[in-house]
């Protein structure tokens, strides 16, 4: 990484410390924002319009744009509270009760991964930080598995199990990191490896599994899928989605204090190993809920809040609401990108997102370690 941060995005040179709202019309946010935006609108009606049930791109805006359906309460209690469906046409069913749900749950896993990883860049101050690269994704998906295989009963829980695997891991991280301090390099390090242990637990659960199709399920889950996710997914994560998005941009002053440095957070009376156990408890719940839903979407919590922070600059007030755009964009191409991939080939299946968004942030993680000098350190 040059000496010089702030000219790459980085560091307290780049932190805008402005306290009001005028910093949501930065024109490069805004920006970022309606590009993302379109992206999530064009690859939604692409992803929706396709299907055993085909329907052309303008059926599928008709039917998004059906006030019928927008403003009936009764199928909005339907969807959000798990209410009996009320009649609808065919072409609205399929729509929004079959298909739409793969979109929306798509902008939530996007959004709370991106989130997650901006958060865990923050509090350790090394860019190449993310949910999975820390093994918070390893040890939450661990514990979903472990409930899927030994408690079935307690799915409705998912989050929570999952919240208390990613938090175990990254405890475990930080200690194994831990030697009068951490650094970047130990941090991500000892995330590899604990990463790797959740990872061969997880793979060790599948020899439990005697019911093939749940075996399937786990096997689709391990590599992050938004295939057959439906309105009670988006139901399980909307809470915490809701909730870990709230904290982070309340946090987001903390945040920037953070960045500053350990000893100067501290001069200016911040209790840092509080604050950064909390925004942590933040990260975790954010990633926790998004596995829960979808299993394990690699490296969009890494590539995410790098691209944004190249964007926006450092500003945590910019940075969280950057990634809640362009953290959907992502995952919701990826996964339209790997539908059409396999019809352009004219093969049956699907491909999971979690696998597109590897290829994609893999060779970038390899890019950013090459680039920087100084490996890791905003």
């Amino acid at each position: 990484m040059s000496n010089d941060r702030s000219a790459v995005g980085f560091g307290p040179a780049s932190v805008v410390a402005d306290s009001r709202f005028g910093w949501l019309l930065d024109p490069k946010l805004v920006g970022l924002a309606a590009v993302s935006v379109l992206i999530v609108v064009v690859g939604g009606i692409v992803q929706v319009s396709h299907g055993p049930f085909r329907m052309s791109y303008a059926e599928v805006w008709r039917s998004l744009t059906d006030q019928r359906v927008l403003f009936d309460v009764q199928v909005w209690q339907a969807f959000l509270l798990g209410h009996e469906l009320p009649d609808m046409s065919r072409q609205n069913l399929v729509v929004w009760y079959m298909r739409l749900p793969r979109v929306v749950v798509g902008i939530f896993v996007g959004a709370n991964l991106a989130v997650s990883g901006a958060i865990f860049q923050a509090v350790t101050r090394n860019e190449l930080a993310s949910p999975f690269i820390l093994g918070v994704s390893s040890g939450a998906g661990a514990a979903i598995l472990l409930t899927l295989v030994f408690l079935g009963g307690l799915t409705m829980y998912l989050p929570l199990f999952a919240a208390a695997g990613g938090a175990l891991a990254f405890l475990i991280v930080y200690l194994i990191a831990w030697k009068n301090g951490t650094s970047p390099v130990r941090l991500v390090l000892a995330g590899v490896i604990v990463g790797t242990i959740f990872t061969s637990f997880q793979h060790g659960m599948f020899f439990f599994l005697q019911d093939i199709a749940v075996a399937k399920s786990a096997r689709a889950w391990t590599v992050g899928s938004l295939i057959g996710t439906d309105w009670e997914e988006v139901r399980t994560v909307l809470p915490w989605s809701f909730l870990a998005v709230v904290l982070a941009l309340a946090g987001a002053r903390q945040l920037n204090v953070l960045l500053l440095g350990e000893q100067t957070a501290k001069s200016l009376g911040m209790n840092v190993e509080r604050v950064r156990f909390g925004l942590s408890s933040v990260g975790v719940l954010a990633a926790s809920a998004t596995i829960a839903v979808a299993g394990i979407v690699s490296f969009v919590g890494l590539i995410v809040p790098h691209m944004v922070r190249n964007i926006v600059g450092s500003d945590y007030k910019k940075l969280v609401v950057g990634c809640l755009f362009a953290g959907p964009a992502l995952v919701v191409s990826a996964d339209v990108g790997a539908r059409l991939f396999f019809q352009m080939i004219g093969a049956g299946g699907q491909l999971p997102a979690g696998i597109v968004t590897g290829l994609i942030g893999g060779p970038y993680f390899l890019y950013l370690m090459r680039k920087q000098e100084a490996l890791g350190n905003i």
